[in-house]
């Protein structure tokens, strides 16, 4: 049994990790930025921790990653249209969980990204995703050169339909949909195994069971 760190410890696939990690008997430490959320991650067996992504330095997140084994980096600027918000939260937010990491000795690092993000962008890309995708691209990038133990995964676009437990998971997949509830799997599958140390996947919805598909990918 390990303790898990979730940066973004309330977003919908955070939710649904820190189900995953406890049936599988992990500690888990939400981090969280409003008191608000506390209860929610408490009510799944999660310890809360405050931690506002935008305004903590390295040395902030290393004090909430204290006791931990491992960091899952799953959060995300939101949906409501904010460019800067992309930069301070999907990058930034993970830059500062990487240093933070190190400051606290944690080598094992998963980070949840998004398919495609290296591949270039039409001229009329709109902003906001054109930040989105780049936040998301120099984050994965900083995480491979970190020497850490890192996962990256790259889901599809994401759904909130029940989890399937089947998935296509590879080093590359054609576009496709995934459940949330899958994409937390495949991460708690990763940290419970110890695989995809060193590896990038992308995952989409497939027929293969998630075990296999972890531990063949």
């Amino acid at each position: 049994m390990s303790q898990i760190a979730i940066v973004g410890g309330h977003g919908q696939i955070a939710l649904h990790l820190i189900d995953q990690l406890r049936a599988r008997n992990h500690d888990v430490v939400a981090l969280v930025r409003s008191d608000a959320h506390v209860s929610d991650v408490e009510q799944r067996g999660a310890t809360a921790r405050r931690l506002d992504i935008e305004k903590q330095d390295a040395d902030g997140f290393a004090q909430a990653f204290e006791g931990c084994h491992a960091v899952v980096f799953a959060a995300g600027g939101g949906a409501d249209g904010n460019i800067d918000r992309k930069k301070s939260v999907d990058l930034e937010g993970s830059l500062k969980s990487i240093d933070g990491a190190k400051l606290a000795g944690i080598s094992r690092f998963v980070q949840v990204s998004a398919i495609g993000v290296d591949l270039p962008l039409p001229e009329d890309t709109d902003d906001v995703w054109r930040a989105y995708v780049e936040a998301k691209r120099d984050a994965d990038v900083a995480l491979r050169g970190s020497g850490l133990d890192w996962t990256i995964v790259r889901p599809g676009r994401l759904t909130d339909d029940p989890a399937r437990g089947t998935v296509t998971l590879g080093d590359s997949t054609a576009r496709g949909d995934v459940p949330r509830a899958d994409v937390a799997a495949v991460l708690a599958e990763s940290l419970d195994t110890g695989s995809g140390i060193g590896r990038q996947w992308d995952l989409v919805s497939g027929d293969t069971p998630i075990d296999q598909a972890v531990a063949s990918a």
